[in-house]
């Protein structure tokens, strides 16, 4: 048998009260892909970080080709060959591609660092694996999904042997994902091993060849790709087997519209058509959804909608028949992809976040009660199955799953007719995907018009009542939520019937 070329060996790691890891042993083979699942909280993350040098376990210990290493740093993780692409992104804004790729190896040329080179180097990889980035462009201002492309070729660039990705596709369209599968399975060809960690069953059965299951901070499963099913690999994770989706065949309902986009047109601040002559409706009881490639006029449809955007002269979005209120209109509950950056404020607490807007309505004369407050965000966390040490944690604390609880459970208890969610289950386990599914079909059910954005074609037919399809700027389709997926991606990519 040939040695790993990464083991993790009786690996434990607690955080105060918490145990993330408890006795974990996990393997990877030179050209395997190899996938690390679980629940929000299994321990995933802290695994990878222990291989990666972000973190020292408690007991236990990491072998790199048959060799034990101690990792201090992630700068230890790379001499060693190992590299890692975050979750969150761990960019420079105020950089370019090419300066955010090569940092800390930088080529030079007379004591200097070598910019023309760099640039040569990252396009010349960029096109090896068709991840499409340009780089002299400034990372601040690009795209969600670019931005992720461009972690990935940082640690292509360093030519690690072992790949640690850690919710790699949580940004990308279907179509970039399966992009990105056909670059991994290449790169793994080479000899690098490849660890995935995910929450995407389909990716995890069309990518892996070995899985291994954490629940609760143990290995709970370890699986060949070939030999395991989705059914098998749910029941190791969460410890039962998911409810069957409800089969649906909803009436549209016909009272009047709740939001009402008329003839929207959006300009970028070059003068640039992002949005053009756009018009549809959202009724109380549907949840309509949005589909399209990145960068099709969904940020701009969203801002605009929520009145964190003007606009075009020729164009009305109205909410029960009132134009939109401007800079946040507080008759539109939203929930945003970015959790940290738009959803929550993170130096706050979870009390806070859970509290934040609704200040007016607990307030007295003397200001916000401390009890009344912390009773509140318990009833909301006990209600919305919000797991934290406590409600006076950071938010930050929370895992992705909880946060996107958190936030779920603020907005939805605003008591507004209009819902706008984008990716509500971006970066969450099957578990968590399910209860937040639950959560916006009760608030539908209950009156609620819900305008849904998500780049995952199975979750908007899941959900979706209606799924209205943007190209380019514009609204070229609409169709139930029965559509054959392969026929809402060629309408996503502007090939119509």
């Amino acid at each position: 048998m040939s040695v790993p070329a990464a083991e993790l060996v009786g690996v434990s790691k607690r955080f105060g009260p918490v145990l993330a890891n408890d006795g974990i042993d996990l393997a990877v083979a030179r050209g395997e892909v190899h996938a690390v699942i679980g629940e929000n909280g299994a321990g995933k993350s802290t695994l990878m970080s222990i291989l990666y040098g972000l973190h020292r376990p408690d007991s236990g210990h990491v072998l790199r080709a048959g060799e034990r290493i101690r990792l201090r740093s992630p700068a230890d993780a790379i001499r060693h060959g190992l590299g890692m692409v975050h979750q969150r992104f761990r960019l420079f804004p105020g950089l370019t591609v090419a300066e955010n790729i090569v940092i800390g190896a930088e080529p030079v040329s007379r004591g200097r660092v070598d910019r023309e080179s760099a640039h040569r180097a990252v396009a010349d990889l960029s096109a090896k694996y068709g991840l499409r980035a340009d780089p002299a462009a400034q990372v601040g201002g690009l795209p969600v999904g670019v931005r992720q492309r461009v972690e990935i070729l940082r640690a292509l660039y360093r030519q690690a042997e072992v790949l640690i990705l850690d919710e790699p596709t949580a940004v990308l369209t279907p179509a970039e994902a399966d992009r990105l599968f056909e670059v991994l399975r290449t790169v793994a060809a080479t000899g690098v091993a490849i660890l995935l960690v995910t929450h995407k069953l389909t990716e995890v059965l069309a990518a892996s060849d070995q899985v291994t299951v954490l629940r609760q901070g143990r290995v709970t499963g370890r699986f060949a790709t070939a030999d395991t099913s989705a059914g098998e690999l749910i029941h190791a994770m969460i410890g039962r087997s998911l409810a069957a989706p409800e089969t649906r065949r909803r009436s549209r309902p016909d009272g009047e519209p709740a939001l009402d986009v008329r003839d929207l047109t959006v300009h970028d601040t070059d003068g640039v058509p992002r949005l053009s002559g756009v018009s549809f409706a959202v009724r109380p009881g549907e949840i309509v959804g949005i589909a399209g490639v990145a960068g099709s006029g969904q940020r701009e449809l969203l801002d605009t909608v929520t009145g964190l955007r003007s606009p075009g002269r020729t164009g009305q979005v109205l909410l029960d028949g009132a134009p939109v209120v401007q800079g946040r209109d507080p008759r539109v509950a939203y929930v945003p992809e970015d959790r940290h950056g738009r959803a929550t404020a993170p130096e706050m607490s979870l009390a806070e976040n859970l509290l934040m807007g609704e200040q007016h309505r607990l307030a007295t004369r003397f200001g916000l009660p401390r009890k009344t407050v912390r009773a509140r965000a318990e009833q909301l966390t006990e209600r919305f199955a919000i797991s934290a040490a406590s409600v006076d944690v950071p938010i930050t604390a929370l895992s992705g799953g909880n946060a996107q609880k958190a936030v779920l459970a603020r907005e939805l208890t605003r008591e507004s007719r209009v819902i706008v969610v984008e990716e509500p289950t971006q970066g969450v386990d099957v578990g968590v995907r399910e209860r937040v599914h639950a959560l916006l079909t009760a608030a539908r059910d209950q009156g609620g018009a819900i305008l849904l954005q998500s780049s995952e074609l199975s979750e908007l037919r899941e959900l979706s009542d209606r799924i209205l399809v943007l190209f380019e700027g514009r609204l070229v389709a609409e169709f139930d939520a029965d559509v054959a997926e392969e026929r809402l991606g060629q309408a996503m990519t502007g090939v119509l019937p």
